[in-house]
């Protein structure tokens, strides 16, 4: 005798029948990780990294004196801050010396401005040759210059302050058949964890003055004599 189907498994067979296959889930867009999620990655790392690399050229323009390829005022106060922060913090020592060119205006006059820059990219070359690759050079305006020299106490600060003096006053020029000297006047400030930025560019600035005319004493001595 055969066993008929019950009703319920009658209908669930039933219903099996009825029901269309399910297609397998698929997905248009790529998923996490996927190869076109990598390089869109990728891409935007590499735009970024161009971005930054702008970035960083502008603020290095801005801040760099196109005449003689040292920093600007901008950019020296910007280290001179920086130094600042480091000697506080380290308890380290440096001293800022300012360099004024005591006749460049009278050069300019006489020659033009070509022989001015001329006078001006020799006495940077010169500073460069007497202070080490850690100390810092920057045009502070005009025929004004300044230098950090990093760990020199003030026997050795005012020591180099003198040298670099000279070493500018040494300098010869020929302009129109002319022997010309240019001469400057330096000023020296001591850098320590009292210093303050402007505070050390105004002593600084300060003693150079007091120099100038100290040398313009003597000099009026000189031909009076």
């Amino acid at each position: 005798m055969t066993k008929k189907p019950s009703a319920s498994t009658a209908g669930a067979a039933k219903r099996r029948k009825g029901t269309p296959r399910r297609s397998p889930i698929t997905v248009s867009g790529p998923l996490t990780g996927a190869p076109d999620d990598r390089s869109t990655i990728r891409r935007l790392r590499a735009e970024l990294a161009r971005a930054q690399a702008q970035i960083e050229e502008l603020q290095a323009s801005s801040e760099t004196d196109f005449l003689l390829g040292i920093l600007n005022r901008r950019g020296f106060e910007r280290e001179l801050r920086r130094a600042i922060a480091y000697i506080k913090r380290y308890h380290a020592s440096a001293a800022l010396v300012v360099l004024d060119v005591d006749r460049l205006k009278p050069i300019n006059d006489a020659f033009g401005h070509a022989a001015g820059d001329q006078v001006l990219r020799t006495i940077v070359t010169t500073i460069q040759k007497q202070v080490r690759s850690s100390d810092v050079i920057g045009r502070l305006g005009g025929d004004e210059f300044a230098v950090l020299l990093w760990n020199l106490k003030e026997t050795d600060a005012r020591a180099k302050a003198a040298v670099l003096e000279q070493a500018v006053d040494d300098l010869a020029f020929v302009f129109g058949g002319r022997d010309v000297t240019a001469g400057a006047s330096v000023g020296v400030a001591l850098l320590d964890h009292h210093a303050e930025t402007g505070h050390a560019l105004e002593e600084a600035d300060s003693a150079m003055y007091r120099r100038k005319a100290a040398r313009n004493v003597k000099l009026s001595g000189c031909r009076s004599a």
